[in-house]
């Protein structure tokens, strides 16, 4: 059931400043910069924090880690923000576990092993590593891992999720909002919906699928 009557907002007018600040969150959040300042200038926002502020270093080291590259991912973290790594251990072990995933996909075994025995064995102590670690090494018992039980772990969207979390960490250090506002709309639209059809049935209001949004 929701606790807000939905009728209290129907005289909520939502005006361009609002449409223009959502989308700035969402310009500053994938660290389009140049996008980002020539959108403040034609629409007038002035923010009151400094939204651009390590936007290019962040920005590399999203795409470093994205690309595959997280060590150089982890050194410009330590550059940027030292000691954050050590303060954020998931954070540290999934990025180190990329580098693991890459040499394994590359087929450098030898390389991996090694690498698991200097910079993953230390998170062996953590009782809640120990299930990851025994996944990550289980990858090396098959000669195409791609088609093992931990195939997810070469995937493009684990890649991409470790890349986002990362980058959400960097903002709410920098005391940035980690979630834009564009993504925060979408998850309530989604929770209102599902609320509307508990109350008024499943065929009133179906599920909202952004993809059938942006289609029509």
């Amino acid at each position: 059931m929701m606790d807000i009557d939905p009728r209290v907002y129907e005289h909520i007018v939502v005006g361009e400043s609002d449409v223009a600040r959502i989308v700035l969150s969402y310009l500053v959040h994938s660290c389009f910069k140049e996008t980002a300042e020539s959108f403040m200038s034609c629409s007038g926002i002035k923010p009151t924090v400094d939204y651009l502020s390590n936007m290019e270093q962040r920005k590399s080291i999203f795409h470093f880690a994205l690309e595959g590259n997280s060590l150089k991912a982890v050194e410009l973290t330590e550059q940027l923000v030292p000691n954050f790594l050590e303060q954020n251990k998931d954070l540290h072990f999934d990025l180190l576990s990329l580098h693991f995933v890459e040499l394994v996909r590359c087929r450098k075994y030898t390389e991996a092993l090694e690498f698991a025995q200097k910079a993953l064995t230390p998170f062996g102590k953590i009782q809640r590593y120990v299930g990851k670690l025994e996944d990550l090494m289980a990858l090396l018992a098959y000669e195409e891992p791609e088609k093992s039980p931990m195939f997810h772990l070469l995937s493009p969207e684990h890649q991409q999720n470790v890349a986002e979390k990362l980058n959400q960490a960097i903002l709410a250090h920098a005391n940035l909002p980690s979630h834009s506002l564009m993504e925060k709309l979408v998850r309530q639209i989604s929770v209102v919906r599902q609320c509307l059809q508990q109350e008024l049935g499943k065929d009133s209001f179906p599920a909202f699928s952004l993809k059938s949004f942006l289609n029509n």
